[in-house]
């Protein structure tokens, strides 16, 4: 409710005006300008070599990474994880979280074996000859530390890759399910299946000699889930977990805002990698 102001035959009145609900389609709307930007980001057009490919891929893997965290803290917050256990309140929301981890966590590789989607992006990588060592470098670092707000703190990565780790672990640490749900679904699983298709474009036009056959799979195996399945689901994990609270529905579209906004500032660093390897040479 929102108060406002009448002049009428020279007298001020007040009335409550009724704010509309926000919903799933509202927070499209206004998370749009930073998705926009997002799918018209110069970065695709930059990836026009092998080399480029591969400082995409070599930053590119820490949002991955840090993506499966986001589900994780998901599964831990709106299911049981641990005993005894209990029934959690909703069933359809402890079904979309279990049915997404279980491909995310344990999907089909090109080859038939069973593999988390991370598992697959750094297969891929090796396989076309991009530098695992940061993320391996990195993760050993978090287990050592056993602290990941240090780890990244003390990596050598790019401000904004370390800004936008940050995030996602600061989102999960508030631990408001719905936030988590927000960055896992606006900042990443709606955009996957745009982005994606923007990138793989740019493979087959610029590298047609290359074997990308793992990072195609990979690409195309997103594209299918996150369009078909994933992206639906998530949607209506946001609006089981907001549902008429306005105030959730509030700090779900901040923290989409934000999560689209660290995005851009990942693929700025990619950019901007991509470009000073190219002045190097």
């Amino acid at each position: 409710m929102i108060l406002k102001k009448l002049l009428l035959t020279g007298k001020l009145f007040y009335i409550y005006q009724k704010i509309p609900p926000m919903n799933i389609t509202t927070i499209n709307k206004n998370i749009q300008p930073q998705k926009d930007v997002l799918l018209q980001h110069p970065l695709y057009n930059k990836i026009q070599s092998i080399d480029d490919l591969h400082r995409f891929l070599e930053s590119h893997v820490f949002a991955v990474w840090d993506f499966m965290s986001l589900l994780k803290a998901l599964q831990a917050k709106l299911t049981c994880t641990t005993t005894p256990w209990f029934a959690t309140e909703n069933p359809e929301t402890r079904y979309l979280i279990n049915e997404i981890v279980l491909a995310e966590e344990t999907d089909l590789s090109i080859d038939g074996r069973r593999q988390s989607h991370y598992e697959m992006y750094l297969e891929a990588m090796e396989d076309c000859g991009a530098d695992t060592t940061g993320i391996n470098k990195f993760l050993s670092e978090v287990h050592s530390l056993h602290n990941i707000f240090v780890a990244i703190k003390q990596s050598s990565l790019h401000p904004d890759v370390k800004s936008f780790l940050d995030f996602t672990f600061r989102v999960i640490e508030q631990g408001k399910p719905h936030e988590i749900a927000a960055a896992f679904t606006f900042g990443r699983e709606d955009l996957i299946p745009s982005m994606f298709t923007e990138i793989l474009k740019n493979f087959q036009k610029n590298l047609p000699d290359t074997d990308l056959s793992k990072l195609l799979y990979y690409f195309e195996r997103h594209i299918e889930l996150d369009a078909d399945e994933h992206g639906p689901m998530a949607m209506q994990m946001i609006t089981d977990l907001c549902q008429d609270d306005a105030q959730k529905w509030k700090e779900v579209e901040e923290v989409s805002i934000l999560a689209l906004e660290k995005r851009i500032g990942l693929w700025n660093a990619i950019e901007e990698e991509i470009l000073l390897k190219t002045e190097m040479v």
